[in-house]
């Protein structure tokens, strides 16, 4: 019975494949009829003209982008009876500003990023800035620009060349230990900023993204991080703990650089930059961006971490007080650092290599996978690897 059952259900999938088929061609005659240009899903967006037409100027400086934006591109599945969603070519990028390449000279993974200086006058200069040879310091979370391409013939378009990265959640924590860690990196990378006098003024959680390189053994793909480069099943990695990666800020568009002597900096609110910090609800007036950027951190840390995983009560203290509504009451990244340490030094081995067990997770999963976990965690003890991954005393 159970051969039988599975020969159905194989012809229905086969009917309904055909049912899709059937449908799609129903859809192209309708749209030649009434003279409307067939697109399907997977096709070349119009916000992907751009990138198409610089395709070969960017191949002559270095960069191929994905065949998708090639002058001739024919979709790898037009004609063939291939499910477009498995196909590499038909997966863009989320955002229009963005596209992912290859360093031709090294065969690197890229991130493109398209620019008006004339909006973000100061994010090139803020973005040397931060790379140069004396901020080249382990402190230093803020990427690294690769390059700076200026587009021929378009005065307010220049391209950021960026290493390829992820969001700093994907994939999720395993262990406390390696939760400490990005939040170690993060503080570090503000008071880095900071200590410099540099705001970055948008230090959101979309604005900390993660270094992977060391952690996947295969190329993941830049629009499904979850998947292989060739879409042939997931990106297998290693462990945080076994990996450690390196947490950075990105996107310097509002950010901003200033003196010594400048002690407490006024910047009015910037559209899409102050979003819901409380000294902005009530009154545009120009504010210190220093109070905002430790706010900004700690409602990262809030909405990613403390509401996400269980076992984080460590860290509510700080992180309340650099929610304070008044700016004043909240602590600078110095002081945040030297509340920080303490705390985290002051955790149990058994705490720092306790599982990061997320608030949603099936209840009755938790016993096996606690079992898997532990059985892991021996294998990092006979190595020696530490409990707070980028940690080695």
């Amino acid at each position: 019975m159970a051969f039988f059952a599975l020969f159905d259900s194989k012809l229905r999938a086969q009917r309904k494949e055909e049912e899709a088929e059937n449908s799609r061609l129903e859809y192209e005659r309708t749209r030649r009829l009434l003279g409307l240009k067939i697109t399907f899903p997977g096709d070349l967006g119009s916000d992907e003209i751009w990138w198409r037409d610089h395709f070969l100027w960017l191949k002559d400086v270095g960069y191929q982008l994905r065949p998708r934006h090639a002058p001739d591109w024919v979709p790898s599945w037009q004609g063939t009876d291939k499910y477009w969603g498995l196909c590499e070519d038909s997966w863009r990028m989320h955002s229009t500003q963005i596209a992912s390449a290859t360093r031709t000279s090294d065969g690197a993974r890229v991130a493109l990023k398209r620019i008006q200086p004339s909006l973000h006058p100061y994010e090139i200069e803020v973005g040397r800035f931060l790379a140069s040879e004396p901020l080249r310091q382990r402190e230093n979370h803020c990427v690294e620009m690769l390059d700076v391409l200026q587009v021929p013939n378009e005065v307010d378009e220049t391209i950021l060349v960026l290493p390829l990265l992820r969001p700093f959640d994907n994939p999720p924590f395993e262990t406390i230990g390696e939760i400490i860690d990005f939040t170690l990196q993060v503080f570090e990378g503000l008071q880095f900023m900071h200590k410099h006098r540099v705001a970055h003024r948008d230090c959101m959680n979309l604005n900390i993204m993660m270094d992977p390189r060391e952690m996947y053994l295969h190329p993941f793909h830049p629009c499904r991080p979850s998947r292989r480069l060739d879409l042939k099943g997931p990106a297998k990695h290693r462990s945080r703990t076994e990996c450690p990666p390196r947490y950075l800020f990105i996107d310097f568009g509002i950010s901003r650089r200033y003196q010594a002597w400048q002690v407490a900096p006024l910047e009015p609110p910037i559209w899409g930059g102050y979003k819901g910090v409380p000294e902005f609800q009530t009154s545009n007036e120009p504010r210190n961006p220093f109070p905002t950027d430790v706010w900004y951190l700690g409602y990262a840390l809030q909405q990613q971490l403390l509401e996400v995983y269980r076992g984080l009560s460590f860290m509510e203290p700080l992180v309340s007080d650099m929610l304070q509504t008044d700016p004043a009451k909240r602590p600078t990244m110095d002081e945040v650092m030297s509340r920080f340490v303490p705390t985290y030094s002051a955790l149990s081995p058994w705490k720092l290599r306790s599982r990061a067990v997320m608030k949603e997770e099936w209840i009755i999963m938790r016993p096996f996978r606690a079992l898997f976990h532990w059985l892991r965690c021996l294998g990092f003890l006979w190595r020696r690897l530490p409990a707070i991954p980028s940690l080695t005393v």
